[in-house]
C-alpha cells in the first residue's frame, strides 16, 4: 500500500512510537517466557486459534506464509514482504490470476524439501472438503481469508498460480495469514491432527520442543532457518496462557515470567517501580463491536449513530491510563486512508434525541463479549464502562459474557445464528485494507464464508469493493479505500471504542526487543539476560 504522512499526528501517538525500543546489543543465550492473554495454547497444527495472538506466538513461530510481514522497524506501519515467495505478480493475461514464485532450498523442520506441491497440499488442507488432507478445523481458520479465493496450480517445482473469483488486487495480503505446515510430517502420522500437534513441523525459526496441555508450550531455536538473520538470539521460547492481568502481573512480579502481555492499567506504577519496562506503539488493532443489520435495533442507522454518540472515550482512556486513542474510525488517523470521517464526539443528548426518534426509549440490546482475549485489552471493566454509558444516555444494555475460543465462534458462525444479539465485542486488526475496511461491510463477506458477522450490505458499498479489488493502482485504490472508510463512518457501522496502544511490560533482562506497529513481533531478535 502506498502510505501518505500526516502533519496532524497526536502528541500522544508520537510519545507512543517513542517507546518502540531496540534495548542494548542482544547476545545470543537465555530463555524467553512469556504470559500470554489467551485463556488456552494455541493449537500448533498450522493456522492456530486464539484469536492473532496465536498468530504472534506460536503461528509466526512455528511456520511461515508465503508473504511474510516486516516486523524489523518501530516507526512505520508493517508492510508483507516475501516469505516462502520471492515474489508475485498478477497475470497479464489475467487480472484473477497471481503467480507465486518460491523460494529454492527451504527445508522443513523434518528435513524435508519444501516444493510447490506443499503449496498446493495446504491449500487442499485448509479449503478442499474432499481432500483426504483436508482440516476442518483449519478450514474454520482459514476461511476468512479466503473470501476470493477458487483454487490454485502447480506451474513448476517453485512456482504456483493461484484463480481468484474476483481480480482481487489485495489478495497477497490475504495469503499472507495462510500458514505452511509439513506435508511429510503429516502423512507421517496418517493425517491424526492430535499426533501432529504433539510433533508439528514448519518451516519457521523456532522448532517444536515439549508442551503441558493447557499449561505450557516450549519452542527452541531453528538453527537452520532459511533466513539467518532471523535465527532466534535466545536458547528457548515459552509461551504460557495467563488469561487475567492480575495473575500476569504477578508472576511478572515473581520472575515466573520476564513477559506478559496487556498488563493492568493500574499496574503499571507497581512495574514501573519495580524496574520492569512498558512498551507501547501505534498498533492497527481498533477496540469496537460489531453490529447486527439482520434484525433488532441497530438495523436503524439512528440508533447506531446514538450509540457512539452515546460513548465518552475520554473517559475510558482515563480508565485504561492513557493507554489509548480516542476511536472515531476503523483506522487511526494515521491510516492513509482515513481521509475525512464523522466524528462522533461525545453527546449524550444527542443519542437520546435519536433514540427518541426512532422510537427505541429505552432502547434495549445484548452483547456479547468475552472474559479476556488476543488483543481483547481489559474486556471486562471496558465493556461495563460501555454498558453504563450508553444505559445513561437512553440504552438498557444487558451483556453476555463468555469465554474468548466460544466468542470467536459467534463470530465465526454469523448474526444468523444469534439473532438474539445486537453486537458482538471482538476486537479487529487493521494492518492491511481488506480486514481493515472491506471486510465489515463486503456482502461477499458475509459470515460464515468471512468476517462480516452482522451481514452489513448495501449495494453501492459492494460496488465500490468491487472498483477497489480490480483496481491495481496504488494511487488509485487508495482514494477508493479513503471513500469507503468515510462512508462506513457515515453509516455507523460498528460501535467506535478505542485504538490500542499495544502495552506489555518487559522485564529488564529483556534485550533486543523492536515493538513493530503490528499485531505480529518478532521475538527472534531478543535475548534474555542471565
Amino acid at each position: 500500500m502506498t502510505r501518505r504522512s500526516r502533519n496532524s499526528l497526536p502528541a500522544l501517538l508520537i510519545a507512543a512510537a517513542a517507546t518502540a525500543i531496540l534495548v542494548g546489543p542482544a547476545e545470543a543465550g537465555g530463555t524467553l517466557t512469556i504470559g500470554m492473554t489467551a485463556g488456552d495454547l494455541p493449537p500448533t497444527t498450522g493456522n492456530p486459534d486464539q484469536g492473532f495472538e496465536g498468530y504472534r506466538f506460536v503461528g509466526y513461530n512455528l511456520y511461515d506464509s508465503l508473504a511474510l510481514w516486516d516486523l524489523s522497524e518501530s516507526e512505520k506501519a508493517a508492510d508483507i514482504k516475501p516469505g516462502l515467495a520471492t515474489s508475485w505478480h498478477i497475470d497479464e493475461g489475467d487480472a484473477k490470476r497471481w503467480i507465486f514464485e518460491l523460494r529454492r532450498g527451504v527445508k522443513w523442520h523434518d528435513g524435508c524439501d519444501f516444493t510447490a506441491d506443499d503449496v498446493l497440499w495446504n491449500m487442499r488442507y485448509s479449503a478442499d472438503e474432499k481432500a483426504p488432507e483436508f482440516n476442518p478445523a483449519q478450514f474454520a481458520q482459514a476461511r476468512p481469508y479466503l473470501g476470493t479465493y477458487v483454487g490454485i496450480e502447480k506451474v513448476d517445482d517453485h512456482t504456483v498460480a493461484f484463480q481468484t473469483k474476483v481480480p482481487d488486487a489485495l489478495f497477497p495480503y490475504e495469503i499472507s495469514y495462510l500458514l505452511m505446515i509439513s506435508p511429510c510430517r503429516a502423512k507421517e502420522v496418517k493425517y491424526d491432527w492430535t499426533q501432529y500437534a504433539l510433533r508439528p513441523s514448519g518451516t519457521g525459526p523456532y522448532k517444536f520442543d515439549k508442551t503441558v496441555a493447557h499449561q505450557r508450550l516450549e519452542f527452541v531455536a531453528n538453527a537452520d532457518y532459511w533466513d539467518k538473520t532471523r535465527v532466534p538470539k535466545q536458547d528457548r521460547l515459552v509461551l504460557i496462557p495467563m488469561p487475567e492481568a492480575s495473575t500476569r502481573t504477578a508472576a511478572l512480579l515473581a520472575g515466573e515470567v520476564n513477559w506478559i502481555e496487556a498488563p493492568s492499567p493500574d499496574a503499571l506504577d507497581r512495574l514501573k517501580s519495580a524496574g520492569m519496562r512498558i512498551v507501547t506503539n501505534i498498533y492497527p488493532h481498533n477496540w469496537s463491536y460489531q453490529l447486527n443489520f439482520v434484525q433488532g435495533a441497530f438495523a436503524d442507522k439512528r440508533i447506531r449513530q446514538a450509540a457512539n454518540y452515546a460513548l465518552n472515550r475520554v473517559e475510558m482512556k482515563e480508565l485504561l491510563n492513557g493507554l489509548m486513542l480516542e476511536e472515531y474510525a476503523t483506522v487511526p488517523p494515521t491510516a492513509a486512508y482515513y481521509g475525512s470521517p464523522v466524528l462522533y464526539k461525545y453527546d449524550p443528548d444527542k443519542a437520546k434525541a435519536l433514540l427518541k426518534e426512532a422510537g427505541c426509549l429505552p432502547c434495549k440490546v445484548k452483547f456479547a463479549i468475552s472474559t479476556s482475549g488476543s488483543g481483547q485489552m481489559q474486556p471486562l471493566p471496558m465493556n461495563e464502562l460501555v454498558k453504563s454509558q450508553l444505559d445513561a444516555a437512553g440504552f438498557d444494555v444487558s451483556l453476555d459474557t463468555m469465554d474468548w475460543n466460544a466468542l470467536l465462534k459467534v463470530g465465526r458462525e454469523g448474526v444468523a445464528d444469534h439473532l438474539d444479539i445486537n453486537a458482538i465485542n471482538i476486537s479487529r486488526q487493521t494492518q492491511d485494507p481488506f480486514n481493515a475496511l472491506i471486510r465489515h461491510v463486503w456482502t461477499g463477506a458475509w459470515a460464515p464464508k468471512g468476517s462480516n458477522w452482522g451481514h452489513y450490505s448495501s449495494p453501492d458499498v459492494d460496488k465500490l469493493v468491487e472498483g477497489i479489488l480490480s483496481e491495481f493502482d496504488g494511487d488509485k485504490r487508495l482514494a477508493l479505500l479513503t471513500k469507503l472508510n468515510e462512508l462506513m463512518n457515515e453509516e455507523a457501522v460498528l460501535l467506535f471504542v478505542a485504538h490500542d496502544l499495544n502495552p506489555r511490560a518487559l522485564s529488564p533482562k529483556v534485550q533486543g526487543f523492536i515493538q513493530a506497529q503490528s499485531w505480529f513481533q518478532d521475538l527472534t531478535r531478543v535475548s534474555v539476560a542471565q
